[in-house]
């Protein structure tokens, strides 16, 4: 029980938290390195140390496992069965060019565990997760909007110009060039040689897509990061109260034990007395 209280304060200290921080910066650094030309003997020096950071990754999950306090719930939270399954297949011997190929693709995976071990960065993410189920129905009214307009210019702007309005495929991949504002003034300028009025259709599509779906999808991820972050600290002060309990409980077997020995030393040197 010691040993995985002593486990379990390694994994959580915040130095072994930020060496495994820099040790998936390196593994990042490592795969940008190796898109160079490089020596064979930078090659080799590379390959140790990629090496050397698959088997931190191992004892890092190692100790995460055996401090855990119910190992066997360990793969039931999600970041720990991402981080082994990313670790398990680093550990994938390499043999042909193509496999290579793909151990360097799943290498790339290990800079995702960046996520799972700065809380700050698990909170985001969460909060993202959590906010598709009702960005779902934003989404779903923007494509209705998106898909109503494409109708339209394609019925009125076709014979402008078939490449932009050709059908209402394309139109929507125009419209959407419009929301993000990559030179739309040029497509709204053609077609208002022939149609005076059109800006009011490129207007109204701006209007309805960049300014209100775009802030009512920050709206809500906002708001569910807000929970998310009043969830996350409330779990960090309930795991505290935890462990000062633990503390606790542990000072008072101690002291416990300790009024025992004095008894039996009282008791002892009583009976050498009588």
């Amino acid at each position: 029980m010691k040993l995985e209280q002593r486990l379990h304060k390694i994994a959580d200290n915040r130095v072994f938290e930020w060496t495994a921080v820099a040790v998936i910066i390196a593994s990042a650094l490592l795969l940008g390195a190796k898109t160079f030309e490089l020596s064979l003997a930078t090659q080799a020096l590379l390959e140790a140390f990629d090496w050397f950071i698959t088997v931190f990754f191992v004892c890092e999950i190692g100790l995460r496992f055996l401090a855990a306090p119910d190992k066997k719930r360990f793969f039931s939270n999600g970041w720990n069965l991402f981080d082994t399954v990313i670790v398990g297949i680093s550990l994938i011997p390499t043999g042909g060019a193509d496999q290579v190929l793909i151990a360097r693709l799943i290498r790339v995976f290990r800079v995702l565990r960046m996520v799972s071990i700065i809380p700050e960065l698990r909170v985001l993410l969460n909060s993202l997760l959590k906010a598709l189920p009702q960005l779902a129905y934003v989404l779903l009214l923007m494509f209705i909007i998106f898909y109503i307009y494409a109708a339209i210019g394609t019925t009125l702007f076709e014979h402008i110009n078939p490449v932009l309005w050709g059908d209402i495929a394309v139109s929507l991949l125009t419209l959407f060039r419009v929301m993000t504002f990559e030179d739309w003034t040029d497509v709204m300028y053609e077609t208002q040689a022939v149609y005076p009025l059109s800006w009011i259709f490129y207007l109204s599509f701006i209007f309805f897509t960049a300014f209100a779906f775009l802030n009512m999808v920050i709206g809500i991820v906002v708001n569910v990061l807000d929970q998310e972050q009043a969830r996350a600290s409330a779990e960090a002060d309930r795991k505290a109260g935890i462990e000062e309990d633990i503390d606790n409980r542990a000072l008072l077997k101690e002291l416990q034990a300790l009024r025992s020995e004095v008894v039996e030393l009282r008791q002892s040197v009583k009976s050498q007395r009588e």
